[in-house]
């Protein structure tokens, strides 16, 4: 039985983007964590509606991870799946625990932020490769992770 994969891209091309993709897996991760870190803590005249919008980022993030590392595992490499190695991958920092509602808030929008402009990162190697399955990924993250980013910092303007 032939189990070789032969999508139209290199072995060395699935695997540098595998590796890419692995990094925004593990931040996406690490944000969602955080995320519903933020989501059991957050406390004060907020609460309410701040609970039910990280209630809502949370859920949205926990397909994301699924949908990014089964990326992952059709361009032929292993997901990474543990807290050892999304601590190695991610950029992002882990909420450190007695944040204020509006600190928890403008940690998230940075971090989406962040996630965004890793995944924008991997498009010149994806465009090299002619992997629009995964562009196509980049662009809908890129977009959520924007649009929730600037609905977090509508909440810090006066």
């Amino acid at each position: 039985m032939n189990t070789a994969i032969n999508i139209g891209m290199s072995a060395q091309d699935r695997k540098a983007i595998a590796e890419g993709l692995a990094g925004l897996l593990a931040d996406t991760y690490t944000l969602y964590l955080k995320t519903h870190n933020f989501h059991w803590n957050v406390k004060g005249p907020m609460f309410s509606s701040l609970h039910l919008m990280f209630e809502t980022q949370y859920t949205e993030l926990a397909l994301a991870v699924d949908e990014i590392a089964e990326r992952i595992r059709a361009l032929g490499e292993a997901a990474p799946g543990s807290y050892r190695e999304f601590g190695a991958l991610t950029g992002l920092d882990e909420a450190q625990g007695g944040e204020k509602a509006l600190e928890m808030v403008a940690q998230l929008a940075a971090d989406h932020e962040k996630v965004s402009a890793r995944a924008r990162s991997l498009f010149p190697l994806v465009d090299k490769a002619g992997d629009q399955p995964t562009a196509d990924l980049l662009t809908r993250r890129m977009e959520i992770h924007e649009k929730t980013a600037w609905m977090l910092r509508s909440l810090l303007e006066e």
